[in-house]
């Protein structure tokens, strides 16, 4: 007797399975090749080991080096965010003024006499260009 959807459970079961398993020797590929403690014959070994006998190397893999997985995987989170935001710092110190601004303060620096006319068009052709 057949039950069609008993059968489709199992498949959804079997396909869960092994895209998990993908993602789990991708995660483990990925973090030999990320990590910048091993030497290269080691990346190598790792490498071998989980490519010729996958899940014996990978679980073996866990088991040894996966508590430093997500100690490296949050500090290369955590640099990420720092460089983001030192970018956004920076961005928005260096855009904090407008052209206007600066043409407005050359203005008034020129009225108080601190500068000439000839520096005055100078930096004012520089903020322009």
């Amino acid at each position: 007797m057949s039950h069609p959807l008993l059968n489709a459970f199992w498949m959804m079961l079997w396909f869960f399975l092994w895209v998990m398993w993908l993602m789990l020797l991708f995660r483990v590929i990925g973090d030999v090749f990320g990590d910048r403690e091993l030497s290269g014959w080691l990346k190598a070994g790792w490498t071998i080991f989980v490519c010729v006998l996958p899940f014996l190397g990978v679980f073996i893999y866990l088991i040894a080096r996966g508590h430093s997985m997500g100690e490296r995987a949050t500090a290369k989170a955590e640099a990420k965010q720092q460089a983001l935001d030192d970018y956004v710092r920076q961005t928005a110190a260096s855009s904090g003024t407008s052209s206007a601004d600066e043409l407005t303060k050359l203005a008034d620096l020129k009225a108080r006499g601190v500068l000439d006319e000839e520096e005055y068009r100078q930096a004012k052709q520089k903020l322009l260009v």
